[in-house]
Formats: C-alpha cells, structure tokens, sequence
C-alpha cells in the first residue's frame, strides 16, 4: 500500500459498519465478545428483564421458546431462501414433516409409538431431509415464480395429507407427544408443556450447534457455490459451478432444519394436528427471515425474534397486535429494504481488496520503474 493509499480518506458518507467492526476482530476477541452475549442469552427467561416481558398477558419463558423455534426455523430457510436465493413458500411442509414423525413415534394416540423422544430428533431431520431430495429432483429446474408455486404447492399437499389420511388424524391430531426426560422433585416431567426454560435451553443449545454448522458451510465450497447461484446462477454456470447439486445441497440441509424445529415444537406443546400447517405459517418464516437479513444468520435470528415477540408482547391488543407487526414490515422495508442485518457481500469485498492490492502493487512497480529509468539516463533521482 503507497503513502497516498494509506492517507486517503474514507469516501464521504460511508461509515465503518458493526459487520466490518467485527471482522477485524480477532478470533480470541471475538469469541470474548460472544460468549457473555451467549451466557445473558441462557439466561433471559430467569432474569425476566422489566424492558421485554410478555406478562401478564403471556408466560416470559413460554415467548422466549416461541421466539427460539421461530429462530430454528428461519435458520434452515435462510440456507435455501438466503443463501441458495432459491424462493420457498412451502417450507412449512418440512416442519410439518417432521412434527408428525415425533408425533407418531411417540404419542400414544400413535400405533407407533415405540421410540423414545430425543431419537426422533435425527430420525425427523433424516425423514425431512429424505422429502428435500425428493421434492428437489424434479423441480430444482424451476427458478423465481415458477419455483416459489410448486413448493407452495408442496406446502398444502403435506397439509392436506394430514388432513384425508386416518392415520394423521387430521384436526383431532395427537396427544401426549413425547418429551425428553428427567423429573422435577415432584415427579413432573421436567420438560412441561407449561414449563418453558428447559425447552428454551434445549432449543438455543442446538440453534448454536447448527449456527456453527452453517457457518462453516458459509465458508466452504458450498457457500461460495449458493452465492454465486444466488446472485447470478447463469454465470455460476458457466463457470463451472455444479448448480444443480449445490442447490439440492441447500434444499436438503434446510429441509432437515425446518424437520428439526417441526419435532421440538411437536414436544414441547404435547399436541399435534393439521392446523399448524397452513400457507400463512410459510409467510411468516419467510418474513422473518427478510426483516432480520435474507443471508445474514445473525439478522434471521434477530428477525425471527421480532416476529414471535410483538404478537406474544401484545396479546392484550387482540388482533391489532397484526395491525402492529405489518406497520413495523411496511416501515422497514420503506427504508431499508436488505433488512435489519443484510447480507454482506464477502465475495465481492474480498474482490475489492484484492484489486486494490493489485493497483497498489502495479502504482509501487511503476514507481520503481520510473525509478530506474531515470538512473540509466544519468538524471538525478
């Protein structure tokens, strides 16, 4: 870097983001700032801050476990929406896949049931996954509008399934779905329905495992290969990318979260029935997952936040706690589109950096040249 590069000023009106911040941080340092937030994390349904809670109208840890299952939610479908760009309006379908597996293999009501709970969990996202693979063979083809019908369409064929095939129970569904286990001193199940902390604590402790997974996929091959599909599947085409295969990757991997998140929400409520499926539970993942930052882990979750907390926090307002949740959308999209948190273009950053480098290298070798050129002609440097 030359003297001139090195003193020349940020450009007018640009300031230094908290995504830059904290990329130039150290990975030591990093981690010192996250694990506090991690820890006050765990703890907020103890704590009950006065600024956030939901009561009296709703349980303080009972929100908190909504807003953490939104938040696996929008994680899965921000691997296929955010980070493949493939636009899924049917990503209920998955959830729902994987709540009657847990449902089935656990309940009473079920002629299955013959597993315990915590072994549904891989057996939900295996199942789910299963279903990705094989809704994303024929219509992967698909792209924009064409796409978003036929996974809509997917949606309400797994709705309506539950609802025509007796062995699904249609709207009288399942009781008794199956926990994980452990006993309080006085012999009630540790893992309630009405007892949210330890079902908040699972739900986070495995929102972290999978943020750690996503995010390596974000660095790896794989991510490259989804944003190079998502912000131009031609061109990734033509250079070679697989896109295909990358994009059935992303349908999979986010099939299996939305399995995951569809078998703890099964557990934790005890009941399940078809009408927890419909197109408005889709548009409300989808939803959280633009406000917080299609892309963005952090900004999903941040979304997912939002949208489970202002209804939970507004109960007493009836159904104008809708009316307050689609003026706060209208708003945030008006002035900032990309979301609370967009995504960063780390490609085309790095891209950036690595120009700037190759002109700053090509200005030191020119100097030089110009350099030695004087020299040979006997002019003084």
């Amino acid at each position: 870097m030359t003297a001139s590069q090195a003193t020349r000023p940020r450009p007018a009106g640009r300031t230094r983001g908290i995504g830059e911040w904290w990329s130039n941080l150290a990975r030591p340092q990093q981690w010192a700032v996250l694990v506090p937030v991690v820890v006050l994390i765990y703890f907020l349904p103890v704590l009950n801050p006065p600024l956030l809670t939901t009561e009296p109208y709703t349980n303080f840890p009972i929100a908190m476990v909504h807003a953490a299952e939104l938040a696996m939610v929008a994680i899965g479908l921000n691997v296929v929406v955010g980070q493949a760009g493939l636009l899924d309006l049917g990503y209920v379908g998955f959830f729902a896949i994987g709540a009657y597996v847990a449902a089935l293999f656990t309940s009473k009501d079920s002629m299955l049931h013959k597993l315990p709970y915590l072994a549904t969990l891989p057996l939900a996202m295996a199942v789910t996954m299963i279903a990705g693979v094989i809704l994303g063979l024929p219509t992967l083809r698909l792209r924009g509008d064409y796409l978003a019908i036929v996974t809509l369409g997917f949606g309400e064929i797994v709705r309506l399934l539950a609802t025509i095939v007796p062995g699904l129970k249609g709207q009288v569904g399942f009781q008794g779905v199956g926990h994980p286990p452990g006993t309080e001193a006085d012999g009630s199940p540790i893992f309630a329905a009405n007892n949210g902390t330890p079902w908040y604590w699972l739900v986070v402790t495995l929102i972290i495992v999978l943020l750690l997974f996503v995010g390596n996929l974000e660095r790896s091959r794989v991510g490259r290969a989804w944003v190079a599909i998502r912000e131009d599947e031609d061109a990734a085409e033509l250079m070679g990318v697989p896109t295909f295969k990358f994009k059935l990757w992303a349908f999979a991997i986010g099939a299996a979260i939305g399995g995951l998140s569809g078998a703890l929400v099964a557990g934790q409520t005890g009941f399940m029935n078809n009408q927890n499926f419909s197109v408005a539970f889709s548009v409300l993942y989808l939803a959280a997952v633009i406000l917080g930052g299609s892309g963005n882990k952090v900004g999903v979750l941040v979304g997912a936040f939002i949208v489970s907390y202002i209804p939970d926090r507004f109960t007493n307002l009836s159904d104008r706690k809708y009316l307050i949740f689609g003026l706060f959308l209208v708003v945030l999209m008006i002035f900032r589109p990309q979301g609370l948190l967009g995504a960063r273009q780390r490609l085309l950053a790095r891209g950036r950096k690595a120009y700037q480098r190759l002109i700053g290298k090509g200005e030191q070798i020119s100097s030089e040249s110009s350099v030695a050129s004087t020299a040979e002609e006997g002019r003084p440097v």
